[in-house]
């Protein structure tokens, strides 16, 4: 929620992008140190957010990109990634969430541009929902927002019926978002791009949202993050046709980067 307040400039209404994803960030258990490793990794550089010394705002190119805080030492829960979508009211979206059988942790909670809260779906993977400001320039697949999300759950159909009654995406429609099953996963598309996937069969782990960084070269970030500390969790198939690799951050937090 932090990086979702750190909106500055070039900004929208949520209810003009409702259903969008409008942010993603990171609780880390030592916000200096995931600071040096993702500035190492992904190239970033980092302003305050507006919320005190413990949340910052990441930037790639003087861009933003996500926001990362610090998580309380008291909480002892798993770091991950956490995207964040735009809805026109957040009580009524907070309230569709409880009434499909799911969890609303945090929230909603005001910031000074917003109101946002913490949810869990029915099979456990944490999303937040954002009322208020959002940046007109982070389009997910476009500018300097990751390339791509993707929920890792059990079952593609239950998932996609959750999100699309939640945050109002359409099976078919004229244009806003569109969410498409094709084989066996679910992809939304917002004008044709592709922002998100929803892909079944995650019995073994815990589902969850996974975010895709764009990197100008995967190798580079991969050495990056084995050398402070992190860990490549899916090593490529060849070496010389390296267009992605998913890593595991210091802290557990996991994420995929990709040259795509």
């Amino acid at each position: 929620m932090s990086g979702v307040s750190g909106v500055e400039r070039d900004k929208v209404n949520s209810q003009a992008v409702a259903g969008a994803p409008c942010w993603v960030t990171l609780l880390s258990r030592e916000l200096p140190a995931s600071q040096a490793f993702y500035g190492n990794v992904l190239g970033w550089t980092y302003r305050p957010a507006g919320l005190g010394d413990d949340f910052c705002v990441a930037l790639s190119d003087g861009m933003a990109v996500a926001g990362i805080g610090a998580l309380a030492s008291s909480l002892q829960v798993e770091v991950s990634w956490t995207p964040y979508f735009a809805v026109a009211n957040v009580d009524e979206a907070a309230a569709r969430i409880r009434e499909r059988g799911a969890t609303v942790a945090v929230g909603p909670l005001a910031f000074h541009t917003g109101r946002a809260a913490l949810a869990m779906d029915p099979d456990g993977a944490a999303f937040g929902i954002w009322e208020g400001a959002v940046r007109s320039d982070w389009t997910v697949g476009r500018g300097s927002a990751p390339a791509w999300l993707e929920l890792r759950t059990r079952d593609t159909v239950d998932a996609a019926r959750f999100y699309g009654q939640v945050l109002g995406w359409a099976p078919e429609t004229a244009d806003g978002f569109t969410l498409v099953h094709e084989d066996d996963h679910a992809v939304l598309r917002q004008d044709e791009q592709v922002v998100a996937r929803i892909r079944g069969g995650a019995v073994q782990v815990r589902p969850r949202w996974h975010v895709y960084f764009r990197v100008p070269e995967v190798s580079r970030s991969v050495e990056a993050a084995v050398r402070d500390g992190g860990a490549l969790v899916s090593p490529p198939e060849a070496a010389e046709t390296l267009h992605e690799a998913t890593l595991r951050d210091p802290d557990g937090a996991l994420f995929t980067v990709t040259s795509r």
